[in-house]
């Protein structure tokens, strides 16, 4: 029998809890017989909602949380506070072994310093980097740190180019996937501080396949399969992208409704057109996975309904089989000593 990836799921985080949670949980254990997942929440409720589905029994398991964090509240304070919050006890299942990553569209905050005070870095990791997908003309790219840490230093984005490397071509099956740094211009000497004294130490590292410089309009196109930056940059790269998505995906569907030609020819492209925005939707790629740490922990939007609840779960089968924790060590940590 194949082995069964055990997943701890925050029922009560996100906009659309505990519902869409449950639901996306539903799918993911539907889609694949080798997962489990513990849903951490309410009971009652949780087990209400399960009620109105059919799926395998053995494969989801209610954990009650008598208590939930609020987005609003400070992160530190509240997981030390918090003990039997949905996240603090969804993040203790994984650092006592129980289940193999976590996932949650709850507070980002509390989720990246839970990840980091529960779960732990591996010894070595300097820094826990947040790398979501993102969308581009030949597929995908990682976008890594995109929120963890708004101040890094260059030995710290060296390692996160190394962590997003091993991430891509082991999850994603990319060959010796493509690093590039984000930065004001592709000439060398261009950039801030931290840019023009990262740039030599990724250019000589042997580990990676570092391709030099990329500036935000070239992201789009698939230049880079890897895209290093702190996570002030990547935060406002990653928001513009999603609002900027939207924005086109809302004006082409209303600029084929202005007349009748308009809409009889939005008829005949429009099963060409849902494929092609599929591509460009985030909730296909799941969540945005912490990496570095002693287990997986996985944060989805906020707004995350089940579709991307039911793909950050289904992510979680490909991290564990890969054993990316265990590659990291090999390539990130190992190579640094």
């Amino acid at each position: 029998m194949d082995e069964i990836t055990r997943v701890a799921v925050d029922a009560m985080g996100g906009d659309n809890a505990p519902a869409e949670i449950v639901k996306g949980a539903v799918e993911a254990v539907t889609e694949n017989s080798r997962i489990k997942v513990w849903l951490v929440g309410d009971q009652g409720t949780i087990t209400d909602m399960l009620s109105r589905y059919t799926y395998n029994k053995e494969q989801i398991e209610v954990v009650h949380a008598t208590e939930r964090i609020e987005t609003a509240e400070p992160p530190v304070m509240a997981i030390r506070k918090k003990k039997d919050s949905s996240i603090v006890v969804a993040l203790n299942l994984v650092k006592d072994g129980v289940c193999d990553a976590f996932v949650s569209a709850g507070s980002s905050g509390a989720i990246l310093v839970g990840g980091q005070l529960v779960v732990g870095r591996i010894k070595g990791i300097e820094r826990a980097p947040l790398a979501p997908l993102i969308p581009t003309e030949t597929g995908c790219s990682l976008l890594i740190d995109c929120g963890a840490n708004v101040d890094a230093r260059p030995s710290q984005l060296v390692q996160f180019a190394k962590m997003g490397s091993v991430y891509m071509e082991s999850v994603m099956g990319v060959d010796k996937p493509r690093v590039a740094i984000v930065n004001i211009g592709a000439e060398e000497e261009k950039g801030n501080a931290l840019v023009k004294e990262t740039f030599p130490l990724l250019k000589n590292c042997p580990e990676i396949n570092f391709i030099g410089s990329i500036e935000a309009r070239d992201i789009p196109t698939g230049y880079a399969d890897v895209i290093v930056c702190e996570a002030f940059a990547g935060n406002i790269i990653l928001k513009l992208y999603e609002g900027v998505g939207a924005t086109l995906i809302k004006k082409v569907k209303a600029g084929m409704m202005t007349s009748l030609r308009s809409k009889i020819g939005a008829l005949l492209v429009k099963p060409a057109l849902k494929q092609t925005l599929k591509a460009f939707n985030l909730e296909e790629y799941g969540g945005a996975p912490l990496l570095g740490l002693n287990g997986l922990v996985v944060k989805t939007h906020g707004s995350s309904r089940a579709n991307e609840i039911k793909n950050s779960v289904l992510q979680c089968v490909t991290f564990k089989e890969q054993n990316i924790n265990q590659k990291i060590k090999e390539k990130v940590i190992l190579k640094d000593e």
